[in-house]
């Protein structure tokens, strides 16, 4: 029986990668990538040659008896994302989940994640918070946004620069009041920017300045 490795790989800054993911890259007989060509340019970066298998939103359900039967022939298999740590907000989730269920071990390595230094640097409570991931593109935003309208933990949110005006508006119409928030953009790239201040002024900041490059949300739970 084999196992799947949660590999996780840097969110912008290739020097994030650890030593222990490096080692686990090197050994896996075979890696499935969220992204083949992102996945191979790290690897070359880090001089690997391994054998990488797409495993992604578009082929996931299809693929996934495949990759059981193929995890449980190899010894170690690999899974990473294009970036951060896969199974949050991508689909690796499915992988891990039907590999539990299958019984084979799986071991997930610490690593990169954009959510904690984004907490973290926003300078918002973080001994409490909710994660919501990213919001549906079309049905069901105004839903999700009613149901953490009543926290009083620090909220976070992923979001494209395509919608996170959208979002902020959302979240003004729909909260009982102007919260304070915190959008962090390019977390470990070279431009990474914390826009701080309320979502109506962070409205018209992003209205006047086209926003670019991934993007999390931090809001201000319920007072």
């Amino acid at each position: 029986m084999g196992k799947l490795v949660i590999i996780p790989t840097p969110i912008g800054n290739l020097d994030d990668i650890t030593f222990r993911a490096v080692k686990m890259l090197n050994e896996c007989q075979l890696v499935y990538a969220e992204d083949t060509r992102v996945t191979k340019k790290l690897l070359n970066h880090l001089n690997i040659q391994n054998h990488v298998v797409p495993f992604h939103a578009h082929n996931e359900h299809r693929v996934l008896e495949k990759c059981i039967e193929s995890i449980k022939s190899n010894e170690l298999t690999g899974l990473v994302s294009d970036a951060g740590t896969p199974g949050i907000s991508d689909p690796g989730y499915l992988l891990i989940r039907a590999c539990l269920k299958e019984e084979i071990e799986v071991e997930c390595l610490p690593g990169p994640t954009a959510i904690v230094p984004a907490l973290v640097a926003s300078g918002f409570p973080s001994e409490r918070f909710h994660f919501e991931g990213f919001l549906p593109h079309k049905k069901g935003r105004e839903t999700r946004i009613k149901n953490i309208s009543e926290l009083d933990c620090t909220i976070i949110y992923y979001e494209s620069p395509h919608r996170i005006l959208k979002t902020l508006k959302q979240l003004l119409k729909i909260l009982e009041f102007d919260r304070k928030a915190c959008v962090a953009r390019e977390i470990s790239k070279m431009y990474e920017t914390y826009h701080h201040g309320t979502l109506s002024s962070l409205i018209e900041y992003f209205t006047e300045n086209k926003p670019k490059g991934e993007i999390v949300l931090i809001i201000a739970g319920k007072n």
